[in-house]
């Protein structure tokens, strides 16, 4: 609350927060769309494979053409207006910016510009979830050490779920599990970028117009996305993730109580203290009423007598035994919303989600038989998948990321629905991202799956 009045007070007094976009692509434009009309904000610049592309998106969402027209970053922040260029490392560098947001959703590239972000100084919103699901504990790390700020984007589902988590336990609740809604059927495992509009719910020509790109779409319905928003669910807030991962049940919102209960009380959970994904479909295909397929939900538990007479008397929905509950927020708007983000760094100081533990991994996994030569396209491609694993799981067995499987051959053959290992694949070990994940499973390796503490429960009469 009172980020609206603090932004309009730095409005008023001439010191706009000063912000810096890596990538104009879908998300981007949709920030874009708000920064006119936000206070206390000045979009410095923009950098962008294409600038041209940056500037026809700015055209879609009804940026003026003389908004950004800088010729220079130096003009941009004298003028209030925005430059529009290709060098990132300029805009990354540049004195006049405070926080940097990497749109690109490249996760290797997203790793260096992160880095260079911090060595400059820089805070950083890191839209690119892909990086963070597999070099988040150390981003977050390495941000702390130069004294700056790495966040999740607010208006995606990870920092909206983290959000509801934080309201549970800060008001004394144990968090049973979280997590997001989902549209799927375990056949979209096999989806690629030329069947996706097929089952998305829009025409290809609605997402030619969108702007909407076929493979990052498709990592939303083969389940990689599921997978890498639940890695950072869970390294931001201590849930784990089960062994098997993901089960995706079927469920409307009032469904959540129940089904969000340990197996020996009938729901579907190993262990409480999860993510899961909850499905908008039932297994034969139609709609469940009233679903959570573009929210987030968090799954509590009434663990005293008190409580749970509580539950009963404000007539919450809650699973058969009046004993969990769920809040949710039924909608995300995505970039529509990342101006949270920027507010809360550039005014409090604070992330919103912070990878803190590894507790969870996203592996690369064959959508179908690969054969040694094939070349790995990633998230949302044509051969791999991603497949959430508990992190100890991934360390032991040296599974590769998924956010590491683009333009990586692989050396011998990897079945369907097996998860690929470093030495299936060559990869370029001296890269920046390479790097980083390498430190980070030698610093995780021995270590136990971690926490965040919840209070001792109350035995109910």
């Amino acid at each position: 609350m009172n980020l609206f009045s603090l932004l309009q007070a730095r409005a008023a007094a001439g010191d706009p927060i000063r912000v810096g976009l890596i990538g104009a692509g879908k998300f981007g434009s949709m920030y874009l769309a708000q920064v006119p009309r936000t206070p206390g904000v000045h979009l410095v610049g923009i950098a962008d494979l294409s600038p041209a592309r940056a500037h026809e998106n700015l055209a879609r969402v009804g940026w003026p053409v003389e908004r950004a027209a800088a010729a220079s970053l130096d003009h941009a922040a004298k003028s209030g207006t925005t430059h529009v260029g290709d060098d990132w490392q300029a805009l990354v560098s540049h004195p006049a910016i405070d926080i940097v947001i990497e749109c690109t959703g490249n996760p290797p590239a997203a790793v260096e510009h992160c880095l260079a972000a911090f060595a400059a100084g820089k805070h950083v919103v890191n839209v690119t979830v892909e990086a963070d699901a597999f070099c988040g504990p150390m981003l977050a790390r390495r941000a702390a050490a130069a004294g700056v700020i790495y966040s999740l984007a607010y208006g995606d589902q990870p920092a909206l779920a983290c959000e509801l988590v934080d309201w549970a336990r800060t008001a004394g609740f144990p968090v049973v599990a979280a997590g997001r809604g989902h549209k799927w059927l375990p056949q979209y495992r096999e989806s690629t970028p030329d069947t996706v509009w097929d089952h998305w719910g829009v025409s290809a020509e609605q997402a030619r117009i969108g702007g909407m790109n076929p493979k990052m779409f498709n990592a939303f319905l083969d389940g990689s996305k599921p997978a890498i928003e639940s890695a950072a669910i869970a390294n931001a807030t201590g849930l784990a993730a089960q062994s098997h991962g993901l089960s995706f049940p079927p469920g409307s919102i009032d469904d959540i109580p129940t089904l969000m209960r340990p197996r020996s009380e009938g729901g579907v959970l190993e262990k409480k203290g999860v993510v899961e994904v909850v499905s908008s479909l039932r297994p034969d295909g139609t709609k469940l009423p009233y679903d959570i397929r573009k929210g987030v939900w968090v799954c509590i538990e009434a663990d005293t007598d008190y409580i749970h007479r509580c539950f009963g008397e404000y007539q919450v929905v809650t699973d058969p035994g009046g004993r969990y509950m769920c809040s949710y927020k039924r909608w995300h708007l995505i970039g529509l919303e990342l101006g949270i983000s920027i507010a809360s760094i550039g005014l409090r100081g604070e992330p919103t989600g912070l990878a803190r533990v590894f507790n969870a991994d996203v592996i690369a996994t064959a959508k179908r038989d690969l054969a040694a030569g094939e070349v790995l396209d990633g998230e949302g491609g044509y051969t791999v998948f991603g497949k959430l694993v508990p992190a100890t799981a991934s360390l032991a067995a040296r599974h590769l990321p998924l956010g590491l499987a683009h333009s990586v051959a692989l050396v011998r053959p990897v079945a369907k629905d097996q998860l690929v290992t470093w030495d299936d694949v060559a990869i370029d070990t001296s890269s920046a991202a390479c790097r980083l994940r390498r430190e980070m499973e030698a610093t995780f390796a021995a270590r136990e799956p971690e926490r965040e503490p919840e209070r001792e429960p109350e035995r109910m009469a």
